[in-house]
């Protein structure tokens, strides 16, 4: 059996980090770095999202300041939100919760955020930024799972074969793009790729972001990688309500070197990485 890579543990590591470091931050500035989180419409997986995001920025020592608008805000009226958030020299970092009402222009939204308080890494700079070799706030998802890559086979990833399962602004194209400037040799590959199982099982190392339940099976996988299950989906064999990746886990978990689990994997990295790029935002406009 591999080892299973503990999120919840190595997110509550990196959350004390940033408490220890935005401390610091306070006596040198005499300001927490500070989260406002906008939360339209009363859509409840989102709900729990935002709680959970508050819950872990008062654990990091973090200013979290919430928006909750309903559902049927305009356009203008969340512009003006966000306009004024820009603005707030207390705000380091703005994250308007996704998905929005159907109504609203969510791209919009995105660009909207000035790109220094862009935590959730989706301005089209910060995108850039990250593309070209640049610092960048980077998506927090991704940040995680580089996180854990490097727990797990140390800072030096160069050479390593990497293949990248999805091509989402999220995930797949932010996590590959980390992985090129890590010097790994990198392959994304998604629903149009032919001989996918084939290529997937030359990786050392594999992320998996699509979205379907158990879709990577045991022949997906060379013996020894370090596979990495971004996906969450909620199924019901057998009429039981259960969580599963995108990794067939049991069939998975024999051959790999070591894997996260879902839920317990990613999923708390992806908060205590937002965390992070709010200290690493707050930094960026002080010093």
């Amino acid at each position: 059996m591999s080892k299973i890579i503990d999120g919840r543990q190595l997110a509550a590591q990196v959350v004390d980090d940033v408490a220890t470091e935005a401390q610091f931050f306070y006596e040198q500035h005499g300001v927490k770095p500070g989260l406002a989180v906008v939360l339209v419409g009363d859509d409840s997986a989102s709900q729990v999202y935002v709680r959970n995001k508050i819950k872990r920025a008062q654990e990091a020592g973090l200013n979290s300041i919430e928006h909750k608008l309903p559902a049927d805000t305009d356009q203008a009226t969340l512009d003006s939100l966000v306009a004024q958030l820009n603005e707030d020299p207390v705000v380091h970092g703005i994250l308007v919760q996704l998905p929005l009402p159907d109504h609203l222009n969510e791209k919009a939204i995105i660009n909207a955020i000035v790109p220094e308080k862009d935590v959730d890494g989706f301005h089209p700079v910060n995108v850039g930024r990250l593309n070209s070799g640049q610092d960048a706030l980077t998506p927090c998802t991704p940040l995680g799972c580089m996180i854990m890559l490097k727990r797990e086979l140390g800072d030096d990833l160069s050479g390593k074969n990497a293949v990248v399962v999805g091509r989402s602004n999220i995930v797949g194209k932010p996590m590959a793009a980390l992985l090129l400037k890590e010097s790994c040799t990198v392959t994304q590959v998604h629903s149009r790729t032919k001989n996918i199982e084939q290529i997937c099982a030359q990786a050392d190392i594999l992320v998996v972001a699509v979205g379907r339940p158990e879709m990577v099976k045991a022949d997906w996988v060379k013996p020894g990688a370090v596979v990495i299950d971004v996906g969450i989906n909620a199924i019901e064999p057998n009429g039981e309500y259960k969580l599963v990746g995108d990794v067939d886990f049991e069939s998975v978990a024999p051959i790999a070197s070591a894997i996260t689990p879902v839920p317990g994997g990613v999923g708390p990295m992806t908060i205590a990485c937002l965390m992070k790029n709010t200290l690493t935002a707050a930094k960026q406009q002080l010093t």
